[in-house]
């Protein structure tokens, strides 16, 4: 008889962790979770970002050709907007 008391005992293991348990292993998951959305929300800001600069970026450029058309090729001081005609890159080297 004795046996079988010791193997009753092996099959009536615990089916579920405690509450305790529980409650720590979502918290983790929680968490992560989170990580993964707050890392998610970051890349799609980071990309609008990107996509921002390169819109500015167009924008200068059809700024500088607009302005190198009605004053032709000079350097404009982005400072105070003086204009100094270009040095040419040739007479530099």
């Amino acid at each position: 008889m004795n046996k079988n008391k010791n193997n009753n005992k092996i099959a009536e293991e615990p089916k579920k962790i405690t509450e305790f348990q529980l409650k720590e292993l979502q918290e983790i998951v929680n968490r992560i979770n989170t990580a993964q959305l707050n890392l998610g929300q970051s890349e799609s800001q980071k990309y609008a970002l990107l996509q921002g600069i390169q819109g500015l970026q167009k924008q200068l450029l059809e700024k500088q050709k607009s302005l190198q058309e009605e004053y032709g090729d000079v350097n404009i001081d982005i400072q105070d907007g003086s204009i100094t005609p270009r040095q040419n890159e040739q007479a530099n080297t």
